[in-house]
């Protein structure tokens, strides 16, 4: 299951991003839910909301170090949930650092393509919805007191 999350997440993820710098960049946004939910194309040079733009290779670093960590860990998950939301996790983070390492300015420096804009308090984009997703399950796995490795906390 952790697999199969993380590949669709990426692959949703740059699928749409493809379509974001095809159809969005130089061109107008489109209003998908009037002023609430817009496609805009913006390149973020830093992480959410736009900060950190001036520490790229240590966002790309820990992206990286995040990736193997759960590829490390991947083989104990033994909770369906846990599964869930780490592949949503690593599929998140995989599908923002390929920006970062294969898109301008430069390797490990690239700028993250952003295109879900709502309603002008911040533009995201799938990686970035993954990534918010799993969060909320893993703190409800969590706080239920369940293990990655199907076991339970003592109650």
């Amino acid at each position: 299951m952790f697999s199969i999350v993380a590949v669709v997440v990426v692959a949703l993820d740059q699928l749409t991003k493809w379509w974001a710098v095809e159809r969005l960049d130089g061109h107008d946004p489109i209003p998908v839910v009037g002023d609430l939910l817009t496609f805009r194309f913006v390149l973020n040079p830093g992480a959410a909301l736009g900060t950190g733009a001036g520490y790229t290779i240590v966002l790309s670093a820990i992206a990286i170090a995040v990736t193997i960590t759960l590829i490390v860990i991947a083989p104990r998950l033994r909770d369906t949930w846990w599964a869930v939301g780490l592949g949503l996790f690593l599929g998140g983070a995989v599908g923002n650092l390929m920006d970062r390492l294969f898109r301008e300015p430069a390797f490990l420096r690239g700028h993250v393509v952003d295109f879900i804009d709502y309603a002008g308090f911040f533009v995201g984009n799938v990686a970035d919805i993954a990534l918010t997703v799993a969060a909320i399950v893993i703190i409800w796995r969590s706080w239920r007191g369940h293990r990655f490795d199907g076991t339970r906390e003592p109650t």
